[in-house]
């Protein structure tokens, strides 16, 4: 099985793998299936995670291949001086061509993202395309977490719309849970459809980190099969 999964290697070599991750399969943690670090470990291979992305998200996935190096990466994402781009398709009108939503995140109730205030507190302001709640509306009785994410819309159809967006913070189900509360759901996402059936179309599109003294920029092109429901719309 990770014989098949490693013929979507992007880079590779003595320090890092870099993987173009398909929707179905986690990268870590998984109980009840196999995940990628589990199938490599019994395949004789040891991978050190850098990050995660969902299972329902396909496309960049980064890799350490020894502590040292994992240890140095690990710490670029958490000064956030690693650039991450997705693509993620959703429902149009209303979008300015390009957004800035800065909405702190909280877990809820059986473990679910939310944004860290009630909806009715979030301020859109579509003429600067942005989206903030005031200080005084964010909760103040659970744990709260400033996250930011940015988006321009690259193309749009009368029932699509293709986002590059940018997650300045890292947080879990960051851009999916910005984009749901903004009015504009991922499509197929399971987090807010619960009849949703097929792929989410999220997609982890390019990573540039710094390795030893140069920048390294990856990129993942989507598939037909993401493109789809733009191709359609046109």
């Amino acid at each position: 099985m990770w014989a098949e999964y490693r013929k979507r290697v992007i880079l590779e070599d003595d320090a890092i793998l870099v993987l173009d991750k398909p929707v179905g399969v986690s990268v870590m943690g998984e109980r009840h299936e196999s995940d990628l670090v589990r199938m490599a470990e019994e395949a004789g291979e040891r991978l050190f995670p850098v990050h995660r992305i969902d299972k329902v998200t396909s496309g960049v996935v980064l890799f350490a291949k020894d502590l040292a190096v994992h240890g140095g990466l690990t710490r670029q994402f958490n000064k956030r001086t690693v650039d991450k781009a997705y693509l993620a398709i959703t429902r149009p009108g209303g979008l300015p061509p390009e957004g800035r939503i800065d909405l702190p995140l909280s877990v809820g109730r059986k473990n679910r993202v939310r944004i860290a205030a009630p909806r009715e507190s979030i301020v859109a302001d579509l003429t600067a395309g942005t989206w903030t709640v005031p200080a005084a509306e964010v909760f103040d009785q659970v744990p709260t977490y400033p996250s930011v994410t940015t988006f321009a819309v690259r193309e749009q159809t009368s029932s699509t719309a293709l986002l590059e967006a940018h997650p300045l913070t890292g947080r879990r189900h960051q851009i999916r849970v910005h984009l749901a509360w903004i009015g504009h759901p991922i499509v197929g996402d399971p987090l807010f459809d619960k009849h949703a059936t097929g792929r989410t179309f999220l997609h982890s599109w390019r990573l540039a980190f710094d390795l030893g003294d140069r920048r390294v920029t990856v990129e993942a092109p989507p598939d037909s099969s993401f493109l789809a429901p733009i191709e359609e719309g046109n």
